[in-house]
This record gives structure tokens, sequence and C-alpha cells, in this order.
């Protein structure tokens, strides 16, 4: 397992593929910065602004785009859990614990999480859910 630290950001890779990045809840940059390089098929980073600034009004415009697997956002409002990471072919690549405030993305390979207290996570992912036959457990 590879891990590259970005200060307090962590990015997990296996044979030189990102499987996640763990970004802690201490990190506040003060210049807008992006934890994920830019072909991801997700996107994380704080945009920051000084006060009064503005974002102009906009729409997105309907692009197509093609996805493949489904990356996750995991947020954890409160509480804490241990999360075991895996590669594609479903070896465990390495264990991390996030807390209240942590945010972890996860690109590919597998994952699991055991909550260590009562726990509240925000998830995040890409749509639309099909149920739980898009998920091969193991």
């Amino acid at each position: 397992m590879q891990s590259k630290s970005l200060s307090p950001v962590e990015e997990i890779v296996w044979e030189g593929r990102p499987l996640a990045y763990v970004v802690r809840a201490q990190f506040t940059p003060s210049a807008t910065t992006f934890m994920t390089p830019t072909e991801l098929e997700q996107q994380v980073g704080f945009v920051v602004y000084p006060r009064g600034a503005q974002i102009q009004r906009h729409i997105h415009r309907g692009l197509d785009r093609r996805t493949t697997g489904a990356a996750e956002v995991v947020l954890v409002r409160r509480g804490a859990c241990e999360v075991e990471i895996y590669g594609q072919s479903r070896e465990l690549v390495t264990r991390c614990t996030l807390n209240a405030g942590d945010l972890m993305l996860m690109v590919s390979g597998g994952h699991g999480f055991r909550m260590t207290e009562d726990t509240v996570l925000l998830e995040i992912k890409q749509g639309p859910y099909v149920g739980r036959e898009e998920k091969e457990f193991f």
C-alpha cells in the first residue's frame, strides 16, 4: 500500500491505482484546493472565497458523461468508524479510522465499515441507485 500525505489529506493507492482519499476534519485550506486529480470521475475539493465574493448565477449544461463503477463520498457527521479498504482483487490494503468531520472519497476497489461509536454518516454517490444488485458482497 502506498499512502501519499498531502497535509492532512491521505491518498490510498494500491498497485498504482488510487483507491481512496481521506480528508481530515482539521484540514481548512486558505486557498481553493482540490484533493483529486482532474481525470477522476468524482471531484472533491474546498473552494475558498473572501467575504463579499459571489458566484455568478448559472446552470449546468447537460453533458453526456460515461462513468464506470460508483465513487462514494462519506462524511462522518458524528461518531467514529473503522474503514477497511480493499483492492480490486478483494485483498485488504489498509484500515483507517474516521472521526467526526473526516471525509473519505472512495474511487475504486472495495470497502467495509465498522462503527466504533454511535455514528451518523453522510453519503454522497452517483445515481441513480438501482438497488443491492449493483453491489458485489464478499
